[in-house]
């Protein structure tokens, strides 16, 4: 991609009203704008890096048998009365139509995917089952803060299972939450699994998965020699605490950002749609539900947070927009151009061959975040070839153009 032909334009300030670096860097390098408190435009930059997000999420649920389906945002208040929802849900976000039907944009799905289920789980053979979206998501936030981590609209992956037993279910979560923290680990972040309250989907107790960073919203106590972790707001410990699991270190606690969740619904939506299925003694049963969302945009917005410093973002290669970002100075163009075609072959290039200044183009790459920098100039050609430095790396060496299709393939 030539910037040149591109809407890709990096600012030279950062927006004033950015409370959070994940909100400075992504307006100011170029990756979403601002329409109003809480919701973003995804620029090009921007959309590339949620669906490569969208990509690890989908292999990772395709290998635990999710099924990838896609419902709809605009839902009949019907169904969201049936469940109790419409009354009792305050971020739920309530339309009317011209013909004075009552509708609302989707915060979840559990409203849509259970009746829609009925008519495909009917005996016990059908049992387990799991369905899966990646779909945006609205909510009506009083105070949407912290750029792309709390937003009024954001991107979810929400997946839904169904169980003859609770012990099947628990067995699965198992499956799902190993399935998550594999994840996470691709994506470059540590995540921690925490116990908290349902909210609004249950009484039983949930977990959510946790990055700890300091524009989270969620207070957690963790213990740094095992996996126990709680969410501040239930927990019957405390800061200090010798950790109730291993019984070994004292409990630490942090700010953390909820990246994805994990819900056992138990009976409660099946019994509400007269979800039933026939067990092998013929007899009519309610599924076990379980309910396990990501969000993707919110990930997007963590890494951010994670990974960068005083220059800009630093993208984890699985999720940078391009690996490469190739810069041409002075008069070298019909060498960087050649080149240009030649790492298309290999892998995805950004080529800023704009006609601005050598510190605008260096300035512009490392606020970017590509892991890889490129840059042909006449000083670098007569070295032998081009200059090549790690986002992350102050070095920079000289490598051939052979030598550097050799090193991405």
């Amino acid at each position: 991609m030539r910037m040149s032909q591109t809407i890709i334009k990096p600012l030279k300030d950062a927006p004033k009203d950015a409370d959070t670096t994940n909100h400075r860097l992504l307006v100011q390098a170029g990756f979403v704008r601002q329409l109003m408190a809480g919701v973003y435009t995804y620029l090009p930059l921007g959309l590339k890096v949620l669906n490569k997000i969208s990509q690890v999420v989908r292999e990772e649920m395709d290998k635990v048998g999710g099924q990838e389906i896609l419902m709809p945002m605009l839902h009949p208040a019907e169904i969201w009365k049936k469940t109790g929802g419409w009354d009792n849900i305050d971020v739920l976000f309530k339309i009317q139509s011209r013909t004075g039907k009552d509708c609302a944009l989707g915060q979840s799905q559990e409203e849509v995917v259970t009746p829609l289920m009925r008519e495909f789980i009917k005996s016990y053979r059908d049992l387990p089952t799991s369905i899966y979206h990646i779909q945006w998501k609205f909510r009506d936030e009083l105070r949407s803060k912290s750029g792309i981590l709390r937003g009024r609209e954001f991107l979810m992956k929400d997946m839904y299972s169904w169980h003859e037993t609770e012990k099947d279910f628990e067995d699965y979560y198992k499956k799902v939450k190993e399935a998550y923290l594999k994840v996470f680990k691709r994506l470059g972040l540590i995540a921690k699994v925490t116990e908290a309250s349902g909210g609004s989907f249950t009484d039983k107790v949930s977990y959510e998965f946790m990055v700890l960073t300091d524009a989270g919203e969620d207070d957690i106590l963790y213990c740094p020699d095992c996996d126990f972790c709680v969410n501040i707001g239930i927990a019957k410990v405390k800061a200090g605490d010798t950790c109730p699991a291993c019984k070994k270190e004292k409990l630490l606690k942090d700010r953390a950002s909820e990246v994805g969740n994990v819900f056992d619904l138990g009976y409660k939506y099946s019994k509400d749609f007269n979800l039933q299925y026939t067990d092998e003694k013929g007899e009519r049963r309610y599924p076990v539900m379980g309910c396990y969302g990501i969000g993707i945009s919110r990930t997007m917005g963590t890494l951010v947070e994670k990974f960068s410093d005083e220059k800009g973002i630093l993208w984890p290669k699985i999720v940078s927009p391009f690996r490469i970002h190739l810069v041409s100075l002075g008069e070298e163009t019909l060498m960087a151009e050649k080149l240009y075609k030649q790492l298309l072959g290999v892998t995805e290039v950004l080529w800023d061959d704009r006609k601005v200044s050598a510190g605008t183009k260096f300035a512009d790459a490392d606020l970017i975040g590509c892991p890889l920098r490129v840059v042909v100039s006449e000083k670098s050609l007569k070295e032998g070839g081009v200059e090549v430095k790690n986002r992350s790396e102050d070095k920079i060496k000289i490598v051939t153009t052979k030598g550097l299709l050799k090193m991405l393939q």
